[in-house]
């Protein structure tokens, strides 16, 4: 049985699917999928939940299941199946990280939301038909509230919503971000302009990759220096451009930006796809050579963001104007920045400690 020629997750139209010899025994999660672009999830969204239905319909069909006999115990041995597959190319399941994980397994966070997602599924079929039973179970409740809860009248009465105990528990990990030799050795080999504004923007502004993929021309004010930002959610923030970022930015677009009607900011530089929207796939090839070039192997787009949010913890910046300018949708995301700042930290330390001795 070929599961992956016999199941496999195209888009069409921009609506992402289930096709396949097998994708009518799922229909389901092909109507889940529809749901969430009803819902007006963004297509990145909608694609990272098909993925997960995929991986998640392929082993119902290994196992000659449908989605109908699944049942707790199906799910729980899922979940096992998900924490001991390999993921291709990686080191053998002999090489260990360094806190005793599998170097070639998922991350805790993927079979998370591969589970949130499986979840989501029976949400929507049992929201259609309350009589069919949910066999994810339910567990203790979040540690906050979605900001769709939080909005209205009686917002402040929500309460968290019940977690499936169906996850595995997820190492804390504070961001990493980068050293000052790293950003300049990286910039160093930043040979366009395009290349070094799009780098500007994560280190300078905090932009996501994908922020600053979907910036159009129109929402950069060179002269007021001011951002319109596109995040997570289809939710707009403003935020302040760099003068130096602005500067880069305007000689990309007078002398190095191709012809095209398009109204992305940043575009396709040669080839045959010139003139066409940078993708992320562009994205990360671009930053994968640099990476190689300049000898920064954690120089990724999302360590820029970090040091960015550290440069601003480490000045002092309240929790609350690092949060808006970040686009984080929970203080608690803003909050891991804090610990990022060790000279802070000893200082308070040794403040404590001296006083501590001067009353003995």
């Amino acid at each position: 049985m070929n599961t992956q020629q016999e199941l496999v997750l195209l888009s069409s139209h921009g609506a992402w699917n289930l096709h396949g010899s097998a994708a009518a025994r799922f229909s389901q999660a092909n109507d889940y999928l529809g749901y969430l672009s009803d819902r007006n999830y963004s297509p990145a969204t909608t694609r990272a939940y098909g993925y997960d239905l995929l991986a998640f319909c392929r082993w119902l069909h290994e196992q000659n299941l449908t989605i109908e006999a699944v049942d707790t115990n199906t799910l729980i041995n899922y979940l096992k199946f998900c924490k001991e597959s390999s993921v291709p190319g990686r080191p053998g399941p002999n090489v260990m990280t360094l806190d005793g994980q599998r170097a070639d397994g998922y991350a805790p966070a993927t079979v998370n939301r591969r589970m949130a997602a499986v979840s989501g599924l029976f949400t929507f079929l049992a929201m259609r038909d309350p009589c069919l039973p949910n066999p994810m179970p339910k567990g203790q409740e979040s540690r906050w509230v979605s900001s769709a809860q939080r909005s209205g009248l009686l917002g402040h009465l929500a309460t968290p919503a019940a977690r499936s105990p169906l996850r595995v528990r997820e190492p804390r990990r504070l961001p990493r971000s980068l050293e000052s030799d790293e950003v300049i050795a990286l910039f160093q080999g930043l040979r366009t302009y395009r290349d070094r504004a799009m780098a500007g923007l994560m280190l300078y502004c905090g932009l996501r990759a994908g922020e600053v993929l979907a910036l159009r021309i129109r929402d950069v004010d060179i002269g007021g220096r001011w951002l319109l930002v596109l995040g997570k959610g289809s939710k707009e923030r403003r935020v302040p451009l760099d003068v130096d970022v602005a500067g880069v930015i305007q000689t990309y677009l007078l002398a190095e930006r191709p012809e095209s009607d398009e109204q992305r900011l940043f575009l396709v530089a040669k080839g045959a796809n010139r003139g066409l929207p940078l993708t992320a796939a562009g994205l990360r090839t671009i930053f994968r050579y640099h990476r190689e070039i300049s000898g920064v192997p954690d120089g990724h787009p999302h360590a820029l963001r970090h040091t960015f949010g550290s440069a601003l913890a480490a000045s002092g910046v309240d929790l609350s104007i690092m949060r808006e300018l970040l686009g984080h949708a929970h203080v608690n995301t803003t909050a891991r920045y804090i610990h990022l700042v060790p000279a802070h930290v000893k200082s308070e330390y040794d403040a404590a400690i001296n006083r501590q001795k001067q009353s003995h």
